[in-house]
Protein backbone atom coordinates (compact mmCIF):
# COMPACT_ATOMS: atom_id res chain seq x y z
CA UNK A 1 0.00 0.00 0.00
CA UNK A 2 2.66 2.72 0.59
CA UNK A 3 4.39 1.37 -2.81
CA UNK A 4 1.37 2.36 -4.27
CA UNK A 5 0.67 5.38 -2.55
CA UNK A 6 4.36 6.40 -3.48
CA UNK A 7 4.17 6.02 -6.86
CA UNK A 8 0.78 7.68 -7.26
CA UNK A 9 2.69 10.78 -5.44
CA UNK A 10 5.12 11.09 -7.86
CA UNK A 11 2.83 10.01 -10.98
CA UNK A 12 1.32 13.37 -9.72
CA UNK A 13 4.48 15.09 -9.07
CA UNK A 14 5.68 14.51 -12.59
CA UNK A 15 2.84 13.83 -14.78
CA UNK A 16 4.12 12.20 -18.13
CA UNK A 17 2.83 13.01 -21.91
CA UNK A 18 1.08 15.98 -22.34
CA UNK A 19 -0.15 16.95 -19.03
CA UNK A 20 4.11 17.16 -18.45
CA UNK A 21 4.15 19.45 -21.36
CA UNK A 22 1.54 21.74 -20.13
CA UNK A 23 3.08 22.12 -17.06
CA UNK A 24 6.82 22.52 -18.02
CA UNK A 25 5.91 24.97 -20.56
CA UNK A 26 2.72 26.72 -18.70
CA UNK A 27 0.54 26.62 -21.84
CA UNK A 28 -2.82 27.99 -20.59
CA UNK A 29 -5.63 25.05 -21.38
CA UNK A 30 -8.27 27.41 -21.83
CA UNK A 31 -5.67 29.16 -24.67
CA UNK A 32 -4.97 25.53 -25.91
CA UNK A 33 -8.68 24.76 -25.85
CA UNK A 34 -9.50 27.73 -28.00
CA UNK A 35 -6.82 27.27 -30.36
CA UNK A 36 -8.39 23.44 -30.76
CA UNK A 37 -12.52 24.96 -31.36
CA UNK A 38 -10.78 27.01 -33.98
CA UNK A 39 -9.13 24.44 -35.86
CA UNK A 40 -11.99 22.52 -35.99
CA UNK A 41 -14.21 25.26 -36.84
CA UNK A 42 -11.99 25.49 -39.52
CA UNK A 43 -11.30 21.67 -40.59
CA UNK A 44 -15.38 21.56 -40.56
CA UNK A 45 -16.32 23.87 -42.56
CA UNK A 46 -12.74 23.48 -45.11
CA UNK A 47 -14.71 19.39 -45.64
CA UNK A 48 -18.43 20.42 -45.76
CA UNK A 49 -17.27 22.85 -49.04
CA UNK A 50 -15.55 19.74 -50.27
CA UNK A 51 -18.34 17.04 -49.62
CA UNK A 52 -20.99 19.31 -50.76
CA UNK A 53 -19.42 21.33 -53.46
CA UNK A 54 -16.51 19.37 -54.47
CA UNK A 55 -14.07 21.32 -53.44
CA UNK A 56 -12.85 23.12 -50.23
CA UNK A 57 -13.03 26.91 -50.31
CA UNK A 58 -12.52 27.76 -46.19
CA UNK A 59 -8.51 26.57 -45.41
CA UNK A 60 -7.62 28.62 -48.66
CA UNK A 61 -5.58 31.57 -48.37
CA UNK A 62 -7.85 33.94 -49.96
CA UNK A 63 -10.34 33.12 -47.62
CA UNK A 64 -7.90 33.17 -44.70
CA UNK A 65 -6.76 36.30 -45.67
CA UNK A 66 -10.25 37.96 -46.14
CA UNK A 67 -10.87 36.18 -42.59
CA UNK A 68 -8.64 38.12 -41.14
CA UNK A 69 -9.11 41.83 -42.63
CA UNK A 70 -12.48 41.19 -41.62
CA UNK A 71 -12.05 40.22 -37.78
CA UNK A 72 -9.96 42.97 -37.51
CA UNK A 73 -12.53 45.45 -36.51
CA UNK A 74 -14.23 42.89 -33.92
CA UNK A 75 -10.89 42.26 -32.84
CA UNK A 76 -9.93 45.97 -31.79
CA UNK A 77 -13.31 46.53 -30.12
CA UNK A 78 -12.70 42.97 -28.33
CA UNK A 79 -9.79 43.98 -26.41
CA UNK A 80 -11.22 46.80 -24.57
CA UNK A 81 -14.13 44.46 -23.54
CA UNK A 82 -12.03 42.51 -21.68
CA UNK A 83 -11.25 45.33 -19.90
CA UNK A 84 -14.94 46.71 -19.46
CA UNK A 85 -16.14 42.91 -18.25
CA UNK A 86 -12.84 42.49 -15.91
CA UNK A 87 -14.15 45.38 -13.80
CA UNK A 88 -17.61 43.47 -13.64
CA UNK A 89 -19.41 46.37 -16.55
CA UNK A 90 -20.35 45.73 -19.67
CA UNK A 91 -20.69 48.01 -22.99
CA UNK A 92 -24.05 47.47 -25.29
CA UNK A 93 -23.56 50.63 -26.87
CA UNK A 94 -19.84 49.67 -28.96
CA UNK A 95 -21.94 48.98 -32.14
CA UNK A 96 -23.63 52.33 -31.90
CA UNK A 97 -20.58 54.19 -31.06
CA UNK A 98 -18.58 52.70 -34.41
CA UNK A 99 -21.24 53.85 -35.89
CA UNK A 100 -21.44 57.56 -35.22
CA UNK A 101 -17.85 58.00 -34.72
CA UNK A 102 -17.78 56.27 -38.34
CA UNK A 103 -20.22 59.40 -39.74
CA UNK A 104 -18.00 61.93 -38.15
CA UNK A 105 -14.93 60.77 -40.46
CA UNK A 106 -17.06 60.54 -42.91
CA UNK A 107 -18.61 63.95 -43.62
CA UNK A 108 -15.26 65.67 -42.31
CA UNK A 109 -13.45 63.58 -45.02
CA UNK A 110 -16.27 63.96 -47.88
CA UNK A 111 -17.90 67.25 -46.96
CA UNK A 112 -16.55 69.30 -44.91
CA UNK A 113 -12.45 69.08 -45.43
CA UNK A 114 -12.62 69.27 -49.45
CA UNK A 115 -14.20 72.46 -49.32
CA UNK A 116 -11.14 73.63 -46.52
CA UNK A 117 -8.33 72.09 -47.45
CA UNK A 118 -9.12 70.95 -51.07
CA UNK A 119 -9.70 67.95 -52.32
CA UNK A 120 -6.97 65.13 -52.73
CA UNK A 121 -5.56 66.94 -49.68
CA UNK A 122 -3.08 64.56 -47.73
CA UNK A 123 -4.26 66.09 -44.74
CA UNK A 124 -7.47 64.69 -45.01
CA UNK A 125 -7.50 61.33 -43.98
CA UNK A 126 -5.17 62.32 -41.13
CA UNK A 127 -8.04 65.42 -39.44
CA UNK A 128 -10.70 62.42 -40.21
CA UNK A 129 -8.94 59.66 -38.43
CA UNK A 130 -8.11 62.20 -35.30
CA UNK A 131 -12.32 63.40 -35.64
CA UNK A 132 -12.92 59.40 -34.99
CA UNK A 133 -10.99 58.69 -32.55
CA UNK A 134 -11.85 62.24 -30.66
CA UNK A 135 -15.83 61.29 -31.07
CA UNK A 136 -15.06 57.68 -29.44
CA UNK A 137 -13.15 58.99 -26.42
CA UNK A 138 -15.31 61.42 -25.47
CA UNK A 139 -18.52 59.52 -26.20
CA UNK A 140 -17.06 56.36 -23.52
CA UNK A 141 -15.84 59.32 -20.89
CA UNK A 142 -19.16 60.58 -21.00
CA UNK A 143 -20.22 57.06 -20.59
CA UNK A 144 -17.71 56.88 -18.29
CA UNK A 145 -18.82 59.57 -16.28
CA UNK A 146 -22.10 58.29 -15.88
CA UNK A 147 -21.53 54.75 -14.61
CA UNK A 148 -18.41 56.10 -12.27
CA UNK A 149 -19.60 59.49 -10.68
CA UNK A 150 -23.39 59.01 -11.12
CA UNK A 151 -23.75 55.86 -9.90
CA UNK A 152 -25.72 54.51 -12.89
CA UNK A 153 -25.32 50.74 -13.73
CA UNK A 154 -23.29 50.38 -16.85
CA UNK A 155 -25.70 48.10 -18.24
CA UNK A 156 -28.74 51.09 -18.40
CA UNK A 157 -26.17 53.58 -19.50
CA UNK A 158 -25.03 51.94 -22.35
CA UNK A 159 -28.08 50.53 -23.55
CA UNK A 160 -29.68 54.30 -23.69
CA UNK A 161 -26.34 54.75 -25.34
CA UNK A 162 -26.70 51.99 -28.02
CA UNK A 163 -30.38 53.85 -28.82
CA UNK A 164 -28.75 57.03 -28.46
CA UNK A 165 -25.62 56.89 -30.75
CA UNK A 166 -27.71 54.88 -33.83
CA UNK A 167 -30.41 57.68 -34.03
CA UNK A 168 -27.51 60.38 -33.46
CA UNK A 169 -25.95 58.50 -36.30
CA UNK A 170 -29.23 58.83 -38.49
CA UNK A 171 -29.55 62.43 -38.16
CA UNK A 172 -25.45 63.39 -38.72
CA UNK A 173 -26.40 62.55 -42.55
CA UNK A 174 -30.21 62.52 -42.88
CA UNK A 175 -29.86 58.68 -43.34
CA UNK A 176 -27.64 58.88 -45.85
CA UNK A 177 -24.50 56.62 -47.56
CA UNK A 178 -21.47 58.75 -47.59
CA UNK A 179 -19.05 57.94 -49.97
CA UNK A 180 -16.49 57.70 -51.57
CA UNK A 181 -14.26 58.14 -48.86
CA UNK A 182 -10.70 59.75 -49.19
CA UNK A 183 -8.31 57.35 -50.60
CA UNK A 184 -5.71 57.48 -48.37
CA UNK A 185 -7.75 56.99 -45.83
CA UNK A 186 -9.69 53.62 -47.64
CA UNK A 187 -6.10 51.84 -47.43
CA UNK A 188 -7.19 51.25 -43.98
CA UNK A 189 -9.62 49.14 -44.72
CA UNK A 190 -7.20 46.88 -46.54
CA UNK A 191 -7.56 45.49 -49.99
CA UNK A 192 -4.76 44.97 -52.49
CA UNK A 193 -3.35 48.49 -52.11
CA UNK A 194 -4.30 48.02 -47.93
CA UNK A 195 -2.07 45.64 -47.79
CA UNK A 196 2.36 45.77 -47.18
CA UNK A 197 3.49 43.04 -49.84
CA UNK A 198 5.12 39.93 -49.45
CA UNK A 199 8.48 41.93 -48.48
CA UNK A 200 6.84 43.95 -45.86
CA UNK A 201 5.10 40.62 -44.33
CA UNK A 202 8.55 38.24 -43.92
CA UNK A 203 10.04 41.87 -42.32
CA UNK A 204 7.09 41.55 -40.01
CA UNK A 205 7.11 38.08 -39.35
CA UNK A 206 11.35 38.00 -38.57
CA UNK A 207 10.50 40.64 -36.46
CA UNK A 208 7.74 39.36 -34.64
CA UNK A 209 9.91 36.28 -34.13
CA UNK A 210 12.66 37.76 -32.95
CA UNK A 211 10.44 39.60 -30.34
CA UNK A 212 8.78 35.88 -29.62
CA UNK A 213 12.87 34.57 -28.71
CA UNK A 214 13.87 38.06 -26.82
CA UNK A 215 10.26 38.12 -24.87
CA UNK A 216 11.03 34.50 -23.70
CA UNK A 217 14.68 35.01 -22.41
CA UNK A 218 13.62 38.15 -20.70
CA UNK A 219 10.95 36.71 -18.72
CA UNK A 220 13.64 33.94 -17.92
CA UNK A 221 16.04 36.80 -16.94
CA UNK A 222 13.42 38.09 -14.73
CA UNK A 223 12.14 34.67 -13.25
CA UNK A 224 16.34 33.88 -12.23
CA UNK A 225 16.24 37.65 -10.89
CA UNK A 226 13.50 37.21 -8.56
CA UNK A 227 14.13 33.34 -7.60
CA UNK A 228 11.07 32.08 -9.26
CA UNK A 229 11.13 28.66 -10.52
CA UNK A 230 12.31 28.26 -13.87
CA UNK A 231 11.23 26.51 -16.90
CA UNK A 232 13.34 23.61 -18.83
CA UNK A 233 15.30 24.74 -21.43
CA UNK A 234 13.78 22.65 -23.57
CA UNK A 235 10.37 24.14 -22.69
CA UNK A 236 11.30 27.68 -23.88
CA UNK A 237 13.11 26.19 -26.72
CA UNK A 238 9.44 24.06 -27.14
CA UNK A 239 7.69 27.46 -27.09
CA UNK A 240 9.72 29.25 -29.20
CA UNK A 241 9.21 26.87 -31.98
CA UNK A 242 5.45 26.63 -31.80
CA UNK A 243 5.85 30.73 -31.68
CA UNK A 244 7.98 31.40 -35.12
CA UNK A 245 6.17 28.72 -36.64
CA UNK A 246 2.60 29.97 -36.30
CA UNK A 247 3.98 33.36 -37.11
CA UNK A 248 6.04 32.48 -40.17
CA UNK A 249 3.01 29.80 -41.39
CA UNK A 250 0.85 32.94 -40.87
CA UNK A 251 3.41 35.17 -43.10
CA UNK A 252 3.36 31.96 -45.65
CA UNK A 253 -0.58 32.23 -46.02
CA UNK A 254 -1.37 35.88 -46.72
CA UNK A 255 1.99 36.04 -49.07
CA UNK A 256 0.02 33.35 -50.81
CA UNK A 257 -2.86 34.83 -52.05
CA UNK A 258 -2.09 37.00 -55.29
CA UNK A 259 -3.49 40.56 -56.63
CA UNK A 260 -6.89 40.01 -58.68
CA UNK A 261 -6.05 39.65 -62.16
CA UNK A 262 -8.01 42.97 -63.39
CA UNK A 263 -5.34 45.06 -60.41
CA UNK A 264 -2.47 43.77 -61.80
CA UNK A 265 -3.23 44.39 -65.72
CA UNK A 266 -4.13 48.22 -64.12
CA UNK A 267 -0.76 48.01 -61.98
CA UNK A 268 1.28 46.90 -65.07
CA UNK A 269 -0.38 49.93 -67.32
CA UNK A 270 0.00 52.82 -64.58
CA UNK A 271 3.95 51.58 -63.92
CA UNK A 272 4.92 50.09 -67.36
CA UNK A 273 5.79 46.51 -66.11
CA UNK A 274 5.57 43.77 -68.48
CA UNK A 275 3.36 40.86 -67.68
CA UNK A 276 5.31 38.17 -68.52
CA UNK A 277 3.32 34.53 -70.03
CA UNK A 278 1.93 33.02 -66.97
CA UNK A 279 0.91 36.36 -65.24
CA UNK A 280 2.33 37.95 -62.73
CA UNK A 281 2.10 37.40 -59.12
CA UNK A 282 1.64 40.10 -56.68
CA UNK A 283 1.61 39.32 -53.13
CA UNK A 284 -0.93 40.85 -50.68
CA UNK A 285 0.90 40.51 -47.71
CA UNK A 286 -0.17 41.60 -44.44
CA UNK A 287 -3.14 43.61 -44.78
CA UNK A 288 -3.25 47.11 -42.67
CA UNK A 289 -6.29 46.24 -40.62
CA UNK A 290 -4.37 42.91 -39.55
CA UNK A 291 -1.39 45.07 -38.68
CA UNK A 292 -3.92 47.62 -36.78
CA UNK A 293 -4.98 44.97 -34.86
CA UNK A 294 -1.63 43.36 -34.12
CA UNK A 295 -0.30 46.70 -32.83
CA UNK A 296 -3.63 47.30 -30.56
CA UNK A 297 -3.34 43.44 -28.50
CA UNK A 298 0.62 44.09 -28.35
CA UNK A 299 -0.10 47.80 -26.67
CA UNK A 300 -3.06 46.43 -24.68
CA UNK A 301 -1.45 43.34 -23.38
CA UNK A 302 1.19 46.20 -22.06
CA UNK A 303 -1.14 48.16 -20.59
CA UNK A 304 -2.58 45.64 -18.44
CA UNK A 305 0.34 43.17 -17.20
CA UNK A 306 3.32 46.07 -17.29
CA UNK A 307 1.51 49.38 -15.94
CA UNK A 308 -0.05 50.53 -12.59
CA UNK A 309 -3.17 50.98 -14.52
CA UNK A 310 -3.65 47.21 -15.33
CA UNK A 311 -2.92 46.27 -11.87
CA UNK A 312 -6.24 48.57 -10.82
CA UNK A 313 -8.11 47.35 -12.85
CA UNK A 314 -8.00 43.31 -12.42
CA UNK A 315 -7.81 44.36 -8.09
CA UNK A 316 -11.23 46.11 -9.12
CA UNK A 317 -12.47 43.09 -11.13
CA UNK A 318 -11.42 40.91 -8.39
CA UNK A 319 -13.02 43.12 -4.95
CA UNK A 320 -14.07 46.23 -5.76
CA UNK A 321 -14.47 47.25 -2.45
CA UNK A 322 -11.22 46.13 -1.57
CA UNK A 323 -9.65 48.34 -4.37
CA UNK A 324 -11.39 51.16 -2.83
CA UNK A 325 -10.21 50.61 0.58
CA UNK A 326 -6.92 49.60 -0.55
CA UNK A 327 -6.65 53.86 -1.96
CA UNK A 328 -7.25 53.01 -5.52
CA UNK A 329 -9.60 55.30 -7.01
CA UNK A 330 -12.38 53.12 -8.91
CA UNK A 331 -14.56 55.69 -10.22
CA UNK A 332 -11.01 57.81 -11.99
CA UNK A 333 -10.00 54.20 -13.29
CA UNK A 334 -13.72 53.01 -14.58
CA UNK A 335 -13.92 56.23 -16.31
CA UNK A 336 -10.53 56.00 -18.09
CA UNK A 337 -11.60 52.20 -18.20
CA UNK A 338 -14.68 53.63 -20.82
CA UNK A 339 -12.67 56.21 -22.61
CA UNK A 340 -10.76 53.72 -24.07
CA UNK A 341 -13.52 51.80 -24.79
CA UNK A 342 -14.45 54.48 -26.75
CA UNK A 343 -11.37 55.68 -28.45
CA UNK A 344 -10.96 51.99 -29.64
CA UNK A 345 -14.51 51.87 -31.51
CA UNK A 346 -13.28 55.42 -33.41
CA UNK A 347 -10.16 53.38 -33.72
CA UNK A 348 -12.49 50.29 -35.45
CA UNK A 349 -15.11 52.47 -36.82
CA UNK A 350 -11.97 53.84 -39.02
CA UNK A 351 -11.09 50.22 -40.69
CA UNK A 352 -14.96 49.48 -40.64
CA UNK A 353 -15.40 52.42 -42.88
CA UNK A 354 -12.47 52.39 -44.98
CA UNK A 355 -12.92 48.82 -46.08
CA UNK A 356 -16.48 49.09 -47.20
CA UNK A 357 -14.99 53.00 -48.54
CA UNK A 358 -18.43 54.31 -47.51
CA UNK A 359 -20.44 55.12 -44.11
CA UNK A 360 -24.11 54.38 -43.01
CA UNK A 361 -25.75 54.85 -40.32
CA UNK A 362 -26.39 51.00 -39.89
CA UNK A 363 -22.37 50.05 -39.68
CA UNK A 364 -21.39 48.47 -36.66
CA UNK A 365 -25.23 46.66 -36.04
CA UNK A 366 -24.91 44.14 -33.76
CA UNK A 367 -21.34 44.39 -33.17
CA UNK A 368 -21.87 44.53 -29.70
CA UNK A 369 -22.84 41.33 -29.67
CA UNK A 370 -19.54 39.94 -31.56
CA UNK A 371 -17.54 42.24 -29.82
CA UNK A 372 -19.30 40.35 -26.15
CA UNK A 373 -19.36 37.34 -27.54
CA UNK A 374 -15.32 37.77 -28.58
CA UNK A 375 -14.24 38.62 -25.11
CA UNK A 376 -16.31 35.79 -23.64
CA UNK A 377 -15.10 32.91 -25.58
CA UNK A 378 -11.54 34.58 -25.28
CA UNK A 379 -11.78 33.35 -21.12
CA UNK A 380 -12.82 37.05 -19.87
CA UNK A 381 -15.33 36.16 -16.82
CA UNK A 382 -18.87 37.78 -16.32
CA UNK A 383 -17.86 37.73 -12.68
CA UNK A 384 -14.85 40.20 -13.30
CA UNK A 385 -11.39 39.56 -12.09
CA UNK A 386 -10.38 37.29 -15.47
CA UNK A 387 -9.27 38.38 -18.70
CA UNK A 388 -6.70 38.59 -21.48
CA UNK A 389 -6.01 40.30 -24.86
CA UNK A 390 -4.97 37.57 -26.88
CA UNK A 391 -7.88 35.33 -26.03
CA UNK A 392 -10.37 38.15 -26.84
CA UNK A 393 -8.80 38.37 -30.26
CA UNK A 394 -8.58 34.60 -30.59
CA UNK A 395 -12.70 35.09 -29.78
CA UNK A 396 -13.08 37.72 -32.59
CA UNK A 397 -11.18 35.02 -34.40
CA UNK A 398 -13.71 32.27 -34.10
CA UNK A 399 -16.98 33.93 -33.88
CA UNK A 400 -15.70 35.30 -37.59
CA UNK A 401 -14.99 32.37 -38.81
CA UNK A 402 -18.22 30.96 -37.89
CA UNK A 403 -19.89 33.61 -39.65
CA UNK A 404 -17.63 33.26 -42.41
CA UNK A 405 -18.15 29.80 -42.79
CA UNK A 406 -21.86 29.76 -42.58
CA UNK A 407 -22.17 32.54 -45.32
CA UNK A 408 -19.54 30.19 -47.53
CA UNK A 409 -21.84 27.05 -46.65
CA UNK A 410 -25.45 29.24 -47.79
CA UNK A 411 -27.07 29.36 -44.27
CA UNK A 412 -29.11 32.68 -43.67
CA UNK A 413 -28.97 35.14 -41.35
CA UNK A 414 -31.54 33.24 -39.45
CA UNK A 415 -29.56 30.17 -38.63
CA UNK A 416 -26.23 32.69 -38.62
CA UNK A 417 -27.87 34.11 -35.31
CA UNK A 418 -29.21 31.27 -33.89
CA UNK A 419 -25.46 29.73 -34.04
CA UNK A 420 -24.05 32.70 -32.92
CA UNK A 421 -26.24 33.42 -29.72
CA UNK A 422 -26.06 29.48 -29.30
CA UNK A 423 -22.25 29.91 -29.01
CA UNK A 424 -22.07 32.76 -26.43
CA UNK A 425 -24.87 31.25 -24.16
CA UNK A 426 -22.46 27.71 -24.37
CA UNK A 427 -19.08 29.91 -23.76
CA UNK A 428 -20.22 31.52 -20.54
CA UNK A 429 -21.45 27.77 -19.60
CA UNK A 430 -17.85 26.56 -20.26
CA UNK A 431 -16.50 29.80 -18.33
CA UNK A 432 -18.72 28.96 -14.96
CA UNK A 433 -17.52 25.39 -14.94
CA UNK A 434 -14.16 26.00 -15.46
CA UNK A 435 -13.93 28.81 -12.66
CA UNK A 436 -15.85 25.62 -10.48
CA UNK A 437 -13.16 23.21 -11.30
CA UNK A 438 -10.09 25.81 -10.52
CA UNK A 439 -11.73 27.20 -7.24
Amino acid sequence: MTADATSAEARDTHPGGLAAVLRATEIDTRLLGMVGALALIWIGFHLYGAIVNGFGTFLTPRNLWNLSVQAASIGIMATGMVLVIVTRNIDLSVGSVLGVCAMAMAIMQVWVLPEMLGLGHPAIWVIAVLTGLATGTMIGAFHGYLIAYLQIPAFIVTLGGLLVWRGAAFFMARGETIAPVDSTFALLGGGPYGAIGAAGSWIVGLLACAAVVLLLLSARKQRRRFQFPLRPVWAEILLAVIGCAAIIGFVLTVNAYPWPIGIVRQFAERTGVAIPEGGLFISHGFAIPVLILMAVGIAMTVLITRTRFGRYVFAIGGNPEAAELAGINTRWVTLKIFALMGFLCGLSAAVASARLNSATNSLGSLDELYVIASAVIGGASLAGGIGTIYGAILGALVMQSLYSGMVLIGFDAAAQQIVVGTVLVVAVWIDQVYRRRTV
